[in-house]
């Protein structure tokens, strides 16, 4: 047995002070360690988080890391395993208690990803609804997976660790396509839990903007550049330069893009072909009921 806490969560934030304190509510519990990396935010984040949760580890960064401030949170934890949340999200009651045994069970499992809800109407979003629908097909500890949001994650901490983490490069959007397809590579699980629920409440636009648009689609071609094959990664450049012709965004994106490829390049290393055709078949659109999916 296991006296210790199994899991930590660990949340990085960014100028969102009122939208993390709603969600510490719920996840500072006093039995689950958590661990705030504050990505130099300027809205009084961290004092704040240490006068009205005093039990949570707050880590200051100098500078905005993005989305690596999660492995500075992730180094700090202690536990075998780490719950990432984000400031506008929070973990079910009982979620973490499973999700440790489905990766106590599993030895060769990395992460395991949770079935988001949507705090407004309790509605699941398109990624959950995608990933029970077990398109890689299923093993022992669930429906494999090969795509996940981070809040709705849980890591073996030595895996996320050993992989990397989240990547520099890319420093926010689309992140964890990478992670993913590094973990799949190195012979690890992902699968997704029923049982392991994470709520979410968008504290950003209903819609993403363009500046974030551009910085997903950005990620996700230097994505295809780092470990896909060549013609997966000249085709989406390709398309994404004929989109640059006409739109703003793109332009911006493509512009990321050809600043970033060197150092892409240089970090080049195609998954296996097998965890290529696996990602290929997760990346497929997910077709809607009414148009007869």
């Amino acid at each position: 047995m296991h006296s210790e806490p199994a899991v930590s969560v660990v949340i990085a934030t960014r100028d969102r002070r009122a939208s993390l304190l709603r969600s510490l509510a719920r996840l500072d519990d006093g039995v689950h360690p958590v661990v705030v990396v504050d990505n130099a935010s300027s809205d009084g984040t961290a004092a704040a988080v240490r006068g009205q949760h005093p039990r949570v580890d707050v880590l200051e960064l100098p500078a905005n890391a993005g989305a690596v401030a999660r492995t500075d949170g992730v180094r700090r934890a202690t536990t075998r395993y780490v719950a990432f949340a984000d400031d506008d999200s929070w973990w079910e009651p009982g979620a973490l208690d499973a999700a440790v045994a489905l990766l106590d069970a599993h030895p060769r499992l990395a992460v395991v990803v949770g079935r988001v809800r949507m705090a407004g109407d309790g509605s699941e979003d398109a990624v959950t609804r995608k990933h029970r629908r077990a398109l890689l097909g299923r093993s022992p500890a669930g429906p494999d997976v090969l795509s996940f949001p981070a809040f709705a994650a849980v890591v073996r901490r030595d895996a996320y660790l050993g992989a990397g983490g989240f990547s520099r490069l890319l420093f926010f959007g689309g992140e964890e396509h990478l992670l993913a397809l590094d973990l799949a590579a190195a012979g690890w699980q992902l699968v997704f839990s029923e049982d392991v629920v994470a709520w979410h409440d968008p504290a950003g636009p209903d819609r993403p903007s363009a500046a974030r648009w551009s910085l997903q689609t950005r990620n996700d071609v230097l994505v295809d550049w780092l470990r896909r094959p060549l013609p997966v990664a000249l085709t989406a450049t390709a398309r994404l330069a004929h989109r640059a012709v006409t739109e703003p965004a793109a332009r911006t994106a493509l512009a990321g893009l050809v600043r970033l490829l060197p150092a892409a390049l240089a970090q080049r290393r195609p998954v296996p072909a097998e965890v290529e055709r696996r990602f290929a078949t997760a990346q497929r659109p997910a077709v809607s009921p009414a148009a007869g999916g």
